[in-house]
């Protein structure tokens, strides 16, 4: 199965901590995909809600497409995702916990479908993040100590 990354949200990881992942597809309108082959979208600030027995991405932006005319999309409209009523059930469920949200962490195209993965999530604290980076840097020091005693 090919996949070709559109875009990454690579902040997400950062302030939450993900719990499970889940792979939804999107309605979108022609010129949006155009957008997405472009490679003009943002994932920053964006998350998923639960509205009415659907799931609407919300903040995502997709620039509009340069070439189209009066057809043009509204560049951070809702858009709803594509997903089975038994992992919309769940996701109900699991997000209605304290604290728990629904953010995307990247879109892609799968065998020419846009897709997003969204993940369920908890927001990390202050002391959380601080942790996480002093935990990356201790790796990446210890790494940097292995090379250098391999070179000798």
């Amino acid at each position: 199965m090919a996949e070709k990354i559109i875009t990454v949200n690579r902040k997400a990881r950062h302030d939450y901590e993900i719990l499970d992942t889940i792979e939804a597809g999107i309605v979108l309108l022609g010129t949006e995909v155009k957008s997405l082959r472009a490679g003009k979208v943002n994932l920053k600030d964006s998350y998923a809600r639960i509205k009415d027995g659907e799931v609407w991405l919300v903040g995502v932006h997709i620039s509009p497409y340069s070439h189209g005319g009066y057809s043009n999309h509204a560049p951070e409209r809702d858009r709803k995702l594509l997903l089975h009523k038994s992992e919309i059930r769940r996701l109900i469920g699991k997000t209605e916990e304290k604290g728990i949200t629904l953010v995307p962490l990247r879109m892609y195209f799968k065998n020419g479908k846009a897709k997003v993965e969204l993940a369920l999530a908890r927001g990390k604290r202050k002391f959380d993040k601080r942790q996480d980076i002093a935990k990356r840097d201790a790796q990446r020091e210890i790494q940097r100590k292995l090379k250098e005693k391999g070179r000798f």
